[in-house]
Formats: C-alpha cells, sequence, structure tokens
C-alpha cells in the first residue's frame, strides 16, 4: 500500500508563506505528483501538478504566487505558496500517480488557514 506523507500547512496571515512537502512510500517512480485542495461547501480542485520529467500545470487562480518542484529521487514535491489570500484557505491534498500502476493516491489531507 502506498502512502504520501504531508507535512507543512498551518495558519498564517495575508501575504504570507507556507511550503507543504509530501513524500511517497513508494520507490516506483512518479508519473504524476502533486496537490489539490478542498474548502468548505466547495469541490476539490487542482491546485499544481508536476510530471515525472518536470512539466508543471497550475490553477489560474495560483500562478505567479505557489511554486511546485520535485526531487524524483526521493519521490517527494514541494509547493511553496507565497502571497497567501484568505481564499486559498482549504485542505489541501497530495496526489500521486505512479509509472505502470493505474490507480490514484491521495495523502489524508493537511490544513493551511490564511487570515485577513
Amino acid at each position: 500500500q502506498v502512502q504520501l506523507v504531508e507535512s507543512g500547512g498551518g495558519l498564517v496571515q495575508a501575504g504570507g508563506s507556507l511550503r507543504l512537502s509530501c513524500k511517497a512510500s513508494r520507490s516506483t517512480r512518479f508519473n504524476r505528483m502533486g496537490w489539490y485542495r478542498q474548502a468548505p461547501g466547495k469541490q476539490r480542485e487542482l491546485v499544481a501538478i508536476i510530471s515525472g520529467i518536470g512539466y508543471t500545470t497550475y490553477a489560474d487562480s495560483v500562478k505567479g504566487r505557489f511554486t511546485i518542484s520535485r526531487d524524483s529521487a526521493l519521490n517527494t514535491v514541494v509547493l511553496q505558496m507565497n502571497s497567501l489570500k484568505p481564499e486559498d484557505t482549504a485542505v489541501y491534498y497530495c496526489y500521486a500517480l505512479f509509472y505502470g500502476d493505474a490507480s490514484d493516491y491521495w495523502g489524508q489531507g493537511t490544513q493551511v488557514t490564511v487570515s485577513s
């Protein structure tokens, strides 16, 4: 069973920064790995994804403020979140898809709260 271990998150004032990290317990290289978020009463949405070869995709709402990076050897991705806004408040979930495995894997979620 693959585990995605998340760290980071917490409470920050608007304009501040936070860093989320996610490490996969599996040694198989990932195909895609990244972050989704879900705010109360809203659907889960993509935040940022990075492919195994480094291509990135960002939600329009976070472009220019968030940066996703990877350490493929460690099967770890990091989401650096700058210029945070109250509307970024949500539970952030790590996501991974591995080569040779059609299953989606999710972390347990970490709370990010941005106060105004």
